[in-house]
């Protein structure tokens, strides 16, 4: 039971009021002088028909306080409680030292399948920043709906069909080869159609070739077949040295091209449940008046990749009988979703329910905004790299010695990039600047990352964290008081940020506790003569390593042991 239920119920007791509206009105002061909880008075002054102050002096005579509460005051109107610091102190760092990475963890979503559908690059794109927020983003959610206890189903839904594939074909045969291709890879496609596009500008012919190549794909001819498919496998080994790099893997790759056979299914049952719609020779689903109507079929009868989007929920439910089912995708799709999840809801599924958006802003990179088709884009593994490099700088710099430097960079560079992209919640549009993100001092991975590492050093110094009994009456202070505090609050911080879908609520409070832990540092010197008063602080530095080090993990983020 938490302090604040057991507050609550000591309370209602005492006013005979129920303990849940006691609770709710609990609050937490503004400073620790005014308490760790207080209850304001003045919403029982009509139900006790008493005076505000008078209610607290009375609650402060009558009510029991409970175990953790060391004593409790009546100041204007509001009662204040007191914990005892050296219980909330226990409480916090035990769970800690029993769990060690399981710390944070819960049984919540034991037996249930959650699928996460993100990164979701193009095929015959190279993996550009564009990507970086749902790629990072999908994989935190992963890893947090993991630790709460759910089956994790990572996709990759590809975007592996359309006319822009026929493009790329038209392009590779008017001004590509074979050779251009194996040596240039992603990158050489990458110019081909961004040629094609210069190109048509000029030539509105050639639009009529990439349709008509793309029909040659839909139609399986064994030529187009294979261009296609030969760039499919390019782009995913590229994609696949940057999915390394952030160390993500993925448990389908079924794109759209793999629902091509699957739409006969939901044309089929939207014609039987009377859903679709005649206009102007295309196939529409009516989803209400606050939206237009969701296409389906075009007036030639070709699909869309709404279709194809109905085709993989419908196969998804079916295969993993999935609790919940997540679209980590931008918030220019927030339309597309709406309906999505309306056409389900209309063809009597009632799993629509269990359909979420997970949208997030756009990314820029200082100051610039990115455009594929006018070749003005950052790529990813070119972010990273420099990423690394500039970390490898700064680390040459402020420790030249250090072993494993190389690792190290890689992992703070990296990092840096993640965190930074992971800081805001979500929909918060990213502008990415490189001082900013590698700043060792500033809210950034860096910061949390040394402060990890600080704590490993001051372990290996003391000679480890303590295996026996701790006399947590040592750490009274203030400072170790709030980082007990931090701690204790992750578990629930994790598990806000799996119902929100916002895992920077971790990111943030994995700073917080950096800079208590560092404040805490300042204040107390943590190897002394006394053992207790040594053993007590080097328990506390092993928890703030323990729970830096989960935070950073859930994130995506790694946790070097020097720096």
């Amino acid at each position: 039971m938490s302090y604040r239920d057991e507050i609550a119920q000591a309370v209602a007791a005492a006013a005979q009021l129920p303990a849940a509206e006691v609770a709710a009105m609990l609050e937490t002061p503004p400073s620790q002088e005014m308490g760790d909880f207080a209850l304001p008075c003045f919403k029982l002054a009509k139900t006790l028909r008493k005076a505000p102050p008078m209610i607290a002096d009375m609650l402060k005579e009558s009510v029991t306080l409970p175990p953790a509460v060391e004593r409790v005051e009546s100041v204007k109107g509001y009662l204040n409680f007191y914990l005892h610091r050296a219980q909330q102190v226990r409480d916090a760092l035990a769970p800690v030292r029993a769990l060690g990475e399981a710390y944070g963890h819960s049984q919540e979503g034991q037996g249930r399948t959650v699928c996460i559908d993100y990164s979701s690059i193009n095929i015959a794109k190279r993996f550009h920043i564009g990507h970086l927020s749902t790629t990072v983003l999908g994989h935190a959610l992963a890893r947090i709906y993991t630790a709460m206890g759910y089956k994790v189903v990572s996709i990759n839904h590809l975007g592996d069909w359309g006319t822009q594939f026929g493009k790329m074909i038209c392009a590779y045969k008017k001004w590509g080869n074979r050779q251009m291709i194996e040596e240039g890879g992603i990158q050489a496609m990458t110019e081909l159609y961004v040629r094609f596009d210069q190109e048509a500008q000029k030539d509105e012919t050639l639009l009529d070739e990439g349709r008509a190549w793309f029909k040659r794909i839909e139609d399986q001819d064994p030529e187009a077949m294979e261009i296609f498919t030969w760039f499919k496998e390019i782009t995913l080994k590229d994609a696949m040295r940057v999915y390394d790099m952030l160390g993500i893997t993925f448990d389908s790759y079924a794109g759209e091209s793999f629902y091509i056979d699957k739409m006969g299914r939901v044309i089929d049952e939207l014609t039987a449940k009377g859903l679709l719609r005649d206009s102007d020779g295309a196939k529409v689903v009516d989803v209400g008046e606050d939206m237009p109507p969701y296409l389906i079929l075009k007036k030639d009868g070709a699909t869309l990749y709404a279709t194809r989007d109905l085709a993989a929920a419908l196969y998804r439910k079916d295969t993993y009988d999935f609790a919940k089912c997540l679209y980590v995708v931008a918030y220019q799709q927030n339309l597309h979703f709406r309906q999505l999840f309306k056409v389900i809801e209309l063809m009597g599924y009632p799993w629509y329910k269990d359909m979420e958006h997970i949208s997030y802003g756009m990314v820029s990179y200082e100051g610039q905004t990115l455009a594929t088709r006018k070749g003005h884009v950052v790529y990813l593994d070119d972010l990273l790299a420099r990423a690394v490099e500039k970390a490898a700088a700064i680390i040459q710099e402020k420790n030249p010695d250090l072993p494993n430097k190389e690792q190290v960079a890689r992992q703070v560079g990296i990092g840096s990039v993640v965190f930074t992209t992971l800081f805001n919640s979500r929909i918060k549009d990213i502008d990415f600047w490189w001082d900013r993100a590698l700043n060792f001092d500033g809210e950034t991975a860096p910061y949390v990352q040394y402060c990890h590492a600080r704590c490993c050093s001051l372990l290996r110094k003391g000679g480890g964290a303590p295996a026996g009994e701790v006399d947590y009456s040592l750490l009274d202070d203030e400072s170790s008081l709030a980082v007990a505090k931090l701690i204790a609050s992750f578990p629930e911080t994790v598990t806000d940020a799996c119902h929100r879908g916002e895992p920077f609520l971790i990111t943030r409070l994995s700073v917080a506790l950096a800079q208590a832990f560092n404040r805490f540092y300042l204040d107390n010197r943590i190897l002394v003569e006394d053992p207790a008063v040594t053993a007590a602080r080097l328990a506390l530095t092993d928890a703030v390593r323990q729970v830096l080090r989960n935070a950073l993990y859930l994130l995506g983020v790694e946790a070097p042991e020097a720096m």
